[in-house]
């Protein structure tokens, strides 16, 4: 089945009074756009409905319902928290979800985001996320970040925002080659988020307060959750951000690797159709460079 067109809060009234029905006289409204995965809808104040798009993003339903409450206690900031699981409807044909409503707005959102702030939490939590037991835990579809069998595609994106004046190559492929010939992680695997991108980053007051989308929520190198050291920070608060997480030069270097590619395919993908998913690819794609060229130039 392709994409789900969003059928607006009647369906969703549909769905929340047969299923459950003890919120059925609650006020139904579109939420903030559901980034590429899921239709919101603001459930009364204090709840919010996802409806999954496509099937891959009905998948992880139950997969965040198990294990959400299982890490929100260990972490430093808050995550969706699982209210209520839905089934398929002959009005809509996947599982769907009830979580706590966060307040906040994305850093997408924020450009006056205190940065340093940010840099100390969201390294808090990477580091607090990554020392819970990881035992059982489902394998990250991004468990290893940076693989060789990538170089083709990242080298021929590198290729073709170069022709379009977007990046130097020479550098970006430098940043690439030195990710792809550092060691593979080879310790235990860790429990990671996987897509930190700025937009799963909510902040109130210019200040970090919760993480959402754990759709790719699994264990794996650590090197995947190092995303936001690129992507959202500056030279600046970089190093602060490593310190507070904790990591080793190779995972420091696939991490950087990955922001890269990360970047690469935001810049690719959304550079017309939705710039400003773009804007933290173009960010990456800069920083990336940077970081490496001030380890290999001085």
């Amino acid at each position: 089945m392709g994409e789900i067109i969003d059928q607006g809060p009647a369906l969703v009234r549909h769905l929340v009074e047969s299923q459950f029905p003890a919120w059925a006289g609650l006020v139904i409204e579109r939420g903030p756009g559901g980034g590429t995965d899921n239709h919101l809808y603001r459930l009364g104040e204090d709840k919010v409905v996802r409806l999954p798009r496509q099937a891959r993003a009905a998948e992880v339903v139950s997969k965040e319902h198990r294990w959400l409450p299982r890490l929100a206690p260990h972490l430093p900031l808050e995550i969706p928290e699982p209210l209520g699981v839905g089934v398929p409807d002959p009005a809509f044909p996947y599982p769907w979800s009830v979580y706590r409503w966060l307040d906040g707005d994305n850093l997408l959102d924020c450009p006056s985001a205190d940065l340093a702030d940010t840099a100390h939490r969201l390294g808090q939590f990477v580091r607090a996320l990554q020392s819970i037991d990881p035992t059982g835990g489902p394998t990250s579809v991004r468990a290893r970040p940076v693989t060789p069998n990538d170089d083709t595609g990242v080298c021929a994106t590198i290729d073709k925002l170069a022709t379009a004046g977007l990046l130097d190559p020479t550098p970006a492929l430098e940043v690439w080659k030195t990710a792809l010939e550092t060691p593979a992680w080879t310790g235990p695997p860790v429990w990671i988020h996987s897509d930190l991108y700025t937009g799963n980053l909510l902040g109130q007051h210019g200040r970090l307060s919760a993480v959402i989308d754990f759709g790719m929520l699994g264990v794996g190198d650590p090197a995947c959750d190092l995303l936001p050291a690129w992507s959202l920070l500056t030279t600046s608060t970089r190093e602060a951000f490593r310190a507070q997480v904790g990591v080793d030069d190779d995972t420091w270097n696939r991490g950087r690797g990955w922001a890269l590619s990360a970047g690469l395919g935001a810049v690719a993908v959304y550079g017309d159709t939705n710039p400003t998913l773009a804007i933290p690819g173009r960010h990456a794609i800069a920083q990336t460079i940077e970081d490496w060229q001030t380890k290999n130039t001085t």
